[in-house]
């Protein structure tokens, strides 16, 4: 499945278009390598996403074409959550 579209299937990034522009801007690794939104993800790979301060490195459980909402964070699994902090600005 494109990279796009599973973000959108499990609902990581609500929608395509944006999830696309994201991999676009070199925003995301799967498996520590450069992805690009045409990108093929399987089960097992590790999604590394970055969204302005936070980074958020996920696992891939299952791949499925579509879900429903309650479902959806069966499709993976977060193994780890950073946030970057300005020190520069106090407020």
């Amino acid at each position: 499945m494109r990279l796009d579209k599973f973000l959108k299937v499990s609902r990581i990034i609500k929608r395509r278009t944006v999830a696309k522009s994201i991999a676009d801007q070199g925003r995301i690794l799967i498996n520590d390598k450069q992805a690009k939104s045409s990108s093929s993800v399987a089960a097992g790979d590790v999604l590394t996403i970055k969204f302005g301060n936070k980074t958020e490195k996920v696992k891939i459980n299952k791949v499925v074409e579509t879900t429903k909402k309650a479902e959806a964070e069966d499709m993976y699994s977060i193994v780890d959550e950073q946030y970057e902090h300005d020190y520069s600005n106090p407020f």
